[in-house]
């Protein structure tokens, strides 16, 4: 059920499994949906998704979220509830003739079950790394994306260079309408 599990991939499934839901459409609608995300994700075949799948991958969404919108002692209770509850002490396995990977979840984890305990994972190795000031949500006011920043000198308060210029440009618009 794993693939390779770098710290990098850890962290991108966890900002790209919570921006599956924002202020733009629900993009985990049906088990196809969740199985292209962990196709897109570098996960290999088989992966097979059913109904209850869906269920517990967009439950699993719900719990990491507060993770980028939490201070961050809170922040990091959370995550440390995820991995007390979804981790297992890291092993290597080879099965299914994949290259050797390394697992964090409990051996037959069910995929919300995995996601939980590397996205768990991944994210409290970036905050440990860069600091909760490098976990943010967009500053954007008509967005929700989340973001992780690892540029040590670089402050990041939006998840693109869209939201920002959008932002700026109605900021100046609104000064301009008021001089």
């Amino acid at each position: 059920m794993e693939s390779l599990q770098t710290p990098d991939r850890l962290v991108r499934l966890a900002v790209d499994l919570v921006n599956t839901r924002t202020l733009e459409p629900e993009k985990l609608v049906k088990p196809a949906d969740v199985r292209r995300f962990l196709l897109d994700h570098g996960e290999a075949e088989p992966v097979r998704i059913d109904e209850h799948d869906l269920a517990e991958v967009r439950a699993v969404r719900e719990l990491i979220r507060p993770v980028f919108h939490a201070e961050p002692a809170e922040a990091a209770r959370i995550l440390n509830e995820l991995l007390a509850e979804y981790a297992v002490r890291p092993y290597l396995s080879d099965h299914d003739g994949s290259p050797w990977h390394l697992h964090v979840a409990k051996p037959g984890a069910t995929w919300g079950q995995w996601l939980a305990a590397g996205t768990a994972l991944g994210l409290a190795g970036f905050a440990a790394g860069h600091g909760f000031e490098a976990v943010g949500v967009c500053a954007a006011g008509d967005c929700e994306r989340v973001f992780v920043n690892p540029a040590a000198r670089r402050p990041r308060r939006f998840c693109s260079p869209t939201c920002a210029s959008r932002t700026r440009v109605a900021s100046h618009r609104a000064r301009r309408s008021t001089s």
